[in-house]
């Protein structure tokens, strides 16, 4: 028979058939552990742009944002499952992704506004290359898509839009950010 090895002999309390691992599986698998791991996923900072059902535009500063194909060349957007914009995007059929560079923090600020504050797009320049949904002009780059359908996942919608033009504006690097807490904005 094998002698049990040093570590679990030496704790007289440990039963001898427990997996040593198993505490440290728990704490892989906790709500801090998960949140702190996928805190450190990096990802860019954007604005989400669109219209509602009058052809008001909308828009929201979104992070969960990711290229998913090259052709066509389609894009995944997740969103807020109790925002307006979902419901925007989806009557529609349209949204677009503008790029912020890592000088754009001002751009972001609008997009914070409360709906009885006014429109964001009052505070910043604006053009509609599809003639229906607004793109930041300062923006590093911008994509406007065609809406390609979505799925339901937690507390978002991802949804996917397949890019019918884009522009990069200008040289400059996109902005990222890490969370401490990957659970929570």
């Amino acid at each position: 028979m094998d002698s049990p090895s040093k570590d679990q002999s030496s704790d007289p309390e440990r039963d001898p058939t427990e997996d040593p691992t198993e505490d440290t599986a728990k704490d892989t698998a906790s709500d801090a552990s998960i949140g702190a791991a996928l805190g450190r996923v990096p990802s860019g900072l954007f604005i989400v742009t669109t219209v509602d059902e009058d052809g008001v535009a909308m828009g929201f500063l979104g992070s969960f944002v990711q290229q998913v194909s090259f052709s066509p060349p389609t894009v995944a957007v997740a969103v807020s499952s109790g925002r307006g914009h979902l419901e925007a995007i989806r009557s529609s059929k349209r949204f677009a992704i503008s790029v912020l560079g890592e000088e754009d923090k001002g751009l972001m600020k609008p997009f914070f506004k409360k709906p009885e504050d006014g429109s964001p797009f009052d505070d910043v320049t604006s053009h509609t290359p599809s003639g229906s949904v607004p793109v930041l002009s300062d923006a590093l780059a911008w994509l406007d898509c065609r809406f390609a359908g979505d799925h339901n996942a937690g507390d978002h919608v991802v949804v996917f839009g397949v890019v019918d033009s884009a522009s990069k504006t200008r040289d400059g690097e996109p902005m990222t950010h890490t969370r401490k807490n990957g659970l929570k904005y």
